[in-house]
């Protein structure tokens, strides 16, 4: 399993400093939730405050844009440092394009579905993908509960890829942590966004260990 720390929950007044102590804790990616206030009910960081910390790992950059038009964005996210980026299926921008648009800059592209859309959503758009992430929480804030019953769209996204021999990584995020993470791995998940997990853990290495340990 590879787990992808998400920087929403890192003190930001040290977000370079804490991005290190993941990488030094053994994380795999760093994940980076991109809000607007108008997509979601909340506003985090932007393009410039990704670019300040890039320097701070060589991990992969996971930056998950919950903005109402990536599309517009996408080059300032690209020439910021993200290596992967990852845009609702409900936002407000053409998809194809923006999945264009994002592979045109040499970056991993992905889709991400909201509690309330099916896995079908994304289904067309599977053989131009290098990932797609269920949200396992309502997108917007950090500390919520794992919503177990999502999980079954991971299952129906995997059994879609596999009968198309189409092959990507299914990324879950939202209340992961040594109580829920074995549910997800189980339903397919291959990649699993932690928060407080890992942030709020006494010990943040033995906290990644143990939720990569998982299979």
């Amino acid at each position: 399993m590879k787990i992808a720390p998400s920087l929403l929950s890192c003190d930001f007044s040290k977000m370079g400093e804490e991005i290190r102590r993941m990488d030094k804790a053994g994380a795999d990616w760093m994940h980076l939730d991109v809000m607007d206030g108008h997509f979601v009910p909340n506003i985090t960081f932007g393009a410039p405050v990704i670019k300040w910390v890039r320097s701070y790992t060589d991990k992969p950059f996971d930056v998950h844009l919950m903005i109402s038009d990536p599309l517009r964005y996408i080059d300032d996210f690209a020439d910021a440092g993200a290596d992967i980026i990852t845009f609702h299926v409900e936002c407000d921008a053409d998809i194809d394009a923006t999945i264009d648009k994002i592979k045109s800059r040499g970056i991993q592209a992905g889709l991400v579905i909201k509690p309330n859309t099916p896995a079908e959503a994304v289904f067309p758009y599977l053989d131009k993908l290098s990932l797609v992430l269920v949200m396992t929480v309502e997108p917007g804030f950090g500390g919520q509960s794992f919503m177990a019953d999502m999980l079954p769209k991971v299952s129906a996204i995997r059994r879609e890829c596999e009968r198309r021999g189409i092959s990507l990584l299914i990324e879950a995020d939202g209340g992961i942590g040594e109580g829920t993470i074995q549910q997800a791995a189980d339903a397919g998940v291959d990649v699993c966004v932690a928060g407080t997990a890992v942030f709020k853990a006494p010990d943040a290495a033995k906290a990644i260990a143990a939720l990569q340990a998982v299979h």
